[in-house]
């Protein structure tokens, strides 16, 4: 038989894999090394050589994305259509299952599917007919726990409390919540999952045909499997049918969402007779990039190994850039932007990946400064994100409480026993009589017409504005901010929720008031309004910049989680440093530290062509001033493949010549001469660095201290 058109143009491996004798496999597809193709002309080596019936294939990826390309290449390679295969994600395979046995999954045959607003919304009714206290069981902690237990496949009467009583509390809703759930006639995402894994499990017979139908099944992305998944490709696989798994331990980088990396050495034990092929030729990077993965990633133990090469060149080394601050960072990134842009190149094969959202702020403005498009893949503008609108909005409500817009948007954010009905009869009322939400909401009170409950808890909220206002009036803008997203109650809310996305809306909030410290009002403006009002309307026109379309050729910017799969000619990493990556919290966990290496490897292999990794002697992060040591996974990069831009020169006391020239050599500064700064104040030179566009100066001011300043922009004046 002529396998030519299956077998050409793959590598030794890729056809070692495609065309290996039906048993139980592991493909460790290195990144970049075509995992997608192999799985796809393994399909197809199963029907036209092993004349395995389409029927006969299941295939399961992790996005309706991956699933539409690969049923599209194999009916590409057959010229027809292939429906007979079973393609999809786990949740959509799922519920196909379910949806043709709803009866013995027990299920009514029109269950609705609740996505997470409308998982949110049924907590919290059960909730309320607890008669629990929403601002201490929050909806959102609850919804994690939930979904938490049924990714582990634990249904309430599994859970043992230990004593712990917010436990046992946690279990009495999530019970309730099921019941809730049962007599709606919905399930949520986990629930499906769960519900067909005991489909299977509990049905013998249909358990039987299943595994007979499906005599091959192929699964991607196999690190990024859960226990429930694991545990259900485990099942319908069985002890006679063959398994084809493709992943890679070295990009497992969803450890904080219920993704087992071990799910990969579990797979060897449950399949002992199951072989490993490894694909370690990569077609995206250089030599020297892929020379810097391997290096990094080396430094983690207990791997499956392989090596990642390439039949290309060696390429460009890798450039570090040691920044003096983040606007000097964000400088230099957006200068080589410029230059590869002049050099005729396409702005959307840059990108810009950091481990936190919260560093997109400082990038978003330089970018917009200097008016190149850029896009945020997978996420939001910093000051559109729902977290800094409501801090926002406190701000807004702070500074003129006739605003209806922002009153409306945080008069119960966080919750505080402020429902839709009594919003409602607030508006009412202000529209009836012509006043603000705030005029209205006094008078309701005054008049005792709302519930004792919810004239209580919307008093404490005129009362927490009106106390946040005296305590705030005389203070800096920066404390103000701070002031607020703590005692508003925004803070201690995402910390009782413990997920990573939790997390990152904190970062963005501390953030926030990083921006206000940094924030200079125009000079024609400082005379004209207050720096609240001006700060409050920066923050209005920068979130109305809205981002470059998707088809437009702009600059990507992304965390490096979101950056899995992708890939692009010029790669920026920002922030390689010691408490932001590796993060703060992974440092002192040897678990969570390797994952943070792996997220590095990930950042680092989605460079074709050039990589720059880059950070800074002074960092304002989160409203803190840090200085930062760097990364050590910078130092896990072999020196002989990195070139180091930073000029190190310093001069630590005055000389016969003692002066320098600023970036534009038109302003002339020396040691021991006094300068004033707009925030600063008065202060004298006391030592500088650099030259050119890297000169900055050490200046001891008189009331804030020693401080670094980049002379092309810290337009010092000299006295």
């Amino acid at each position: 038989m002529d396998v030519t058109e299956i077998l050409d143009g793959l590598n030794e491996m890729q056809r070692e894999a495609v065309s290996a004798p039906d048993t139980a496999m592991l493909v460790l597809a290195g990144a970049g090394s075509g995992k997608t193709r192999v799985l796809v002309h393994r399909i197809s080596w199963l029907v036209t050589v092993e004349n395995v019936s389409p029927h006969s294939i299941l295939a399961v990826t992790f996005t309706n994305k991956a699933s539409k390309e690969m049923r599209q290449r194999v009916e590409a390679m057959h010229s027809r259509s292939m429906s007979g295969i079973w393609v999809g994600t786990f949740h959509g395979i799922a519920h196909r299952l379910l949806r043709s046995h709803w009866k013995q999954a027990g299920l009514p045959q029109t269950f609705q599917i609740l996505d997470s607003d409308d998982q949110l919304r049924l907590i919290k009714k059960v909730v309320q007919s607890l008669e629990l206290d929403e601002t201490q069981w929050q909806p959102k902690q609850i919804r994690g726990f939930i979904n938490a237990c049924k990714d582990e496949g634990e249904r309430p009467q599994h859970i043992a409390d230990n004593g712990d009583m917010v436990r046992r509390q946690l279990v009495r809703i999530y019970s309730a919540y099921e019941a809730a759930c049962l007599r709606a006639g919905v399930i949520d995402f986990a629930e499906m999952l769960l519900r067909s894994l005991e489909l299977l499990r509990d049905n013998d017979d249909l358990l039987q045909h299943y595994q007979q139908r499906f005599r091959h099944v192929l699964v991607d992305e196999f690190q990024d499997t859960n226990s429930i998944q694991y545990a259900w490709v485990r099942l319908l696989v069985g002890k006679k049918n063959n398994i084809f798994v493709v992943g890679d331990d070295d990009q497992a980088i969803y450890g904080w969402r219920g993704a087992r990396v071990e799910n990969l050495q579990k797979f060897r034990k449950d399949f002992p007779a199951s072989r490993i092929i490894k694909l370690e030729q990569n077609y995206r990077s250089t030599a020297t990039i892929l020379s810097a993965a391997n290096a990094v990633i080396g430094n983690n133990g207990d791997r499956l190994g392989k090596k990642l090469w390439t039949a290309g060149s060696d390429g460009e080394p890798i450039t570090y850039y040691q920044a003096y601050n983040e606007y000097d960072e964000a400088r230099y990134v957006i200068e080589k932007i410029k230059q590869w842009v002049d050099d005729g190149e396409q702005r959307d094969e840059v990108a810009i990946l950091y481990r936190s959202n919260a560093q997109s702020r400082v990038f978003e403005q330089s970018l917009n400064a200097e008016q190149i498009p850029y896009r945020i893949y997978g996420g939001l503008r910093f000051f559109d994100r729902a977290e800094i609108k409501d801090c926002i909005a406190y701000l807004r409500l702070m500074n003129n409480v006739l605003d209806d817009t922002a009153f409306e948007r945080i008069v119960n954010v966080p919750a505080r026993g402020i429902g839709g009905r009594t919003i409602d009869i607030i508006r009412e009322q202000a529209k009836l009589q012509g006043i603000t939400m705030w005029d209205a909401a006094l008078k309701l009170i005054e008049a005792k017409v709302l519930t004792a409950r919810a004239g209580n808890a919307l008093q404490n909220f005129i009362d927490l504005i009106s106390e946040m206002q005296a305590a705030t009036s005389e203070i800096e803008l920066h404390e103000m901010v701070d002031h607020v997203v703590h005692k508003s109650g925004l803070i201690e809310h995402f910390r009782k929720d413990k997920s990573e996305k939790a997390e990152q809306r904190i970062e963005n909030m501390e953030e926030l008031v990083g921006a206000a410290k940094s924030f200079t009002m125009p000079e024609d403006e400082a005379e004209e309004m207050e720096k609240i009002t001006a700060f409050l309307t920066y923050a209005v026109l920068e979130s109305g910049e809205g981002q470059a379309e998707e088809w437009e050729d702009c600059v990507q910017m992304m965390t490096m989680h979101s950056a899995k799969g992708l890939e692009f000619k010029q790669v920026f990493i920002c922030g390689v440093e010691e408490g932001l990556f590796p993060h703060q919290r992974s440092v002192e966990d040897a678990a969570r530290l390797e994952e943070e290496r792996r997220l590095c490897y990930v950042g680092i292999t989605r460079a074709r062509e050039q990589l720059t990794i880059s950070n800074a002697e002074h960092r304002q992060l989160y409203g803190r001033d840090t200085y930062p040591r760097p990364s050590r996974f910078i130092s896990e990069i072999p020196a002989e493949l990195i070139a180091d831009i930073r000029l190190h020169t310093k001069v630590s006391e005055p000389t016969m010549s003692n002066s320098f020239l600023s970036q534009d050599d038109s302003s002339e500064f020396s040691i021991g001469q006094r300068v004033i700064h707009a925030k600063f104040g008065e202060g004298m030179v006391i030592n500088y660095e650099g030259t050119g566009a890297h000169a900055r100066v050490e200046v001891n001011f008189e009331f804030e201290g020693t401080k670094w300043l980049v002379i092309s922009y810290a337009n010092l004046t000299s006295l």
